[in-house]
């Protein structure tokens, strides 16, 4: 591997409407693996898109040092490219099948170039990510979430790059994919940046980077070691609060003493100045005035700078916020049935007799499986989305509300508060204010775009706009929602899901987000079956 590296200098971004991202930022990465963290919406996939030149910064600039390798935050999931396409090896392959069969013109050897093995070595980067099985010539569309992640990383591999950004990699990808991640970044050996809310993947990182206020802080180790550092500086600055607190009520106590000993020192010099001349008097008031108001100003400076301490200490010791609200509306009465499907198929998914799944009441039930059986085709038919090849099913009546792996319930244009208005035309703009407080959507972040809020931040909207919609859904579907999230938002998703009343099928390969909501029933998809299955090992 050669020499790799990212230096930032001076870097800043700001979206089109003037919302500052970066200013003045400057880093640099060396080889070696960087796990990326940050609060949803603080700029990490923004920096590496100008890192990737996606964007380009309003000043100072970006230089990388060796190939880059991108995988983004969102890809396609769906389409007619070909493995060989997203691989960006099509051209070569039909220039070789073109050789292969005694076409001897010269643009294929031209197209084909030093690459006789780029068929051997595509195969080896996919058997390596757990898509041996998987043809050059087969369709996007025909691979689940998290082959198409595992796909998207080979092609980043195939080009052997020095310095590889990683954008949520573990998206969609089951636990065996995970583990194949994990041996694949195991023995990198150029400059790698990768955002995560894997605490797993994290902890394999060589250092942590942390976005916060503007600037990159580098830390030594692995996640588990950088979380060990911020609780000690936490617990410093706890006590920084408590003694600011007491510097400001000290400040506070002398202040008024101050003032109190002025008051007296000036009605002492009124009763005593009788028998002095009167212009003797004027300079004496004005004295006193002038030596009270000193004595004010230095007071209040110090009251000031106390208060200042204070606010700082507060600020660097206080929790990400949570989102705490309550959704009787959707409440769905214990043992009433929501869905039932017997016998359902869909192309060869679901073999045998198919699948037959019955939710009742307000049941909380996940939905496990490898990548590729069909747990997102499950989700569609439960939703209505799809219909299937054979079966029967009912649904009561209720809405049923989908959140798919894209996240595209609301309209990119609309701000938060124009999505959440036309969701709940009803509800009474007081009402739809606080609810989006409620979300963490408070003052000017309600009027954002959908389209300019990052990856926790859209979710959110989406949950809000779904869970507080008219008529409250009574049946939630929920497809890998902790993708794209912070470990902030993730337990902000908790707030919600265990506020929610009615019966949700979630799929998520997130063990600790699964054992956080309470799940009381475990269905897996394997085999083409579906099967009802005790709490999985490790729970």
């Amino acid at each position: 591997m050669s020499k790799s590296s990212v230096v930032a200098t001076g870097l800043s971004f700001s979206w089109t409407d003037g919302t500052p991202v970066f200013d003045d930022l400057s880093f640099a990465l060396v080889p070696g693996r960087t796990g990326f963290v940050a609060p949803n919406g603080a700029g990490k996939s923004t920096l590496l898109k100008l890192i990737a030149g996606e964007y380009r910064p309003l000043a100072g600039s970006v230089t990388v040092e060796g190939l880059l390798g991108y995988l983004p935050q969102s890809l396609p999931l769906a389409g007619e490219p070909t493995v060989a396409e997203v691989l960006e090896i099509a051209p070569v392959v039909r220039a070789l099948a073109a050789i292969e069969g005694g076409d001897a013109s010269e643009e294929h050897f031209t197209t084909v170039g030093a690459d006789w093995d780029i068929e051997e070595r595509a195969r080896a980067e996919l058997d390596g990510l757990g898509l041996g099985d998987v043809a050059l010539d087969r369709r996007l569309d025909s691979l689940s979430g998290g082959q198409v992640v595992s796909l998207g990383l080979a092609a980043q591999l195939l080009k052997q790059p020095d310095v590889l950004l990683l954008d949520e990699p573990t998206n969609n990808l089951d636990r065996e994919a995970r583990r194949r991640l994990h041996t694949v970044l195991g023995d990198w050996k150029g400059t790698l940046l990768l955002v995560s809310h894997d605490r797993d993947l994290l902890d394999r990182m060589d250092r942590i980077a942390e976005l916060d206020r503007g600037s990159l802080r580098l830390f030594g180790g692995s996640f588990t070691e950088y979380e060990a550092a911020k609780k000690a500086a936490r617990e410093v600055a706890e006590k920084n609060v408590r003694s600011a607190e007491q510097e400001v009520k000290r400040e506070k106590r002398e202040l008024q003493q101050a003032r109190e000993r002025a008051a007296r020192r000036a009605s002492s010099g009124a009763r005593s100045g009788a028998d002095i001349p009167r212009i003797a008097q004027g300079n004496l008031k004005r004295w006193a005035e002038a030596s009270a108001g000193k004595a004010n100003d230095m007071h209040a400076q110090r009251l000031g700078a106390a208060k200042a301490r204070l606010d700082e200490a507060d600020r660097a010791a206080r929790e990400d916020d949570t989102i705490v609200l309550e959704l009787p509306d959707t409440a769905v009465p214990a043992g009433r049935t929501v869905f039932h499907g017997e016998r359902l198929r869909v192309r060869e998914l679901f073999a045998g007799e198919g699948a037959t799944l019955a939710i009742r009441g307000p049941e909380r039930i996940a939905l496990i499986g490898a990548n590729g059986v069909g747990k997102s085709t499950l989700l569609r038919l439960v939703a209505g989305l799809l219909e299937p090849d054979s079966g029967l099913l009912t649904r009561a009546d209720g809405r049923v509300a989908y959140l798919s792996q894209r996240l595209d319930l609301l309209d990119d244009d609309r701000t938060v508060a124009e999505n959440l208005r036309a969701a709940a035309p009803q509800l009474p703009e007081p009402d739809l204010m606080n609810l989006l407080a409620r979300f963490l959507f408070r003052g000017p972040r309600a009027h954002l775009p959908v389209g300019v809020l990052s990856g926790g931040e859209r979710l959110r909207a989406t949950l809000v706009c779904v869970l507080c919609a008219e008529p409250a859904p009574q049946l939630l579907l929920l497809d890998e929602p902790t993708n794209n999230l912070d470990l902030a938002s993730v337990d902000q998703l908790v707030s919600a899901l265990n506020a929610y009343q009615g019966a949700f099928v979630v799929v998520s390969h997130d063990d600790r987000f699964l054992a956080e909501l309470g799940v009381g029933r475990w269905l897996t998809l394997a085999g083409g079956a579906l099967t009802e299955t005790g709490l999985p090992s490790g729970f």
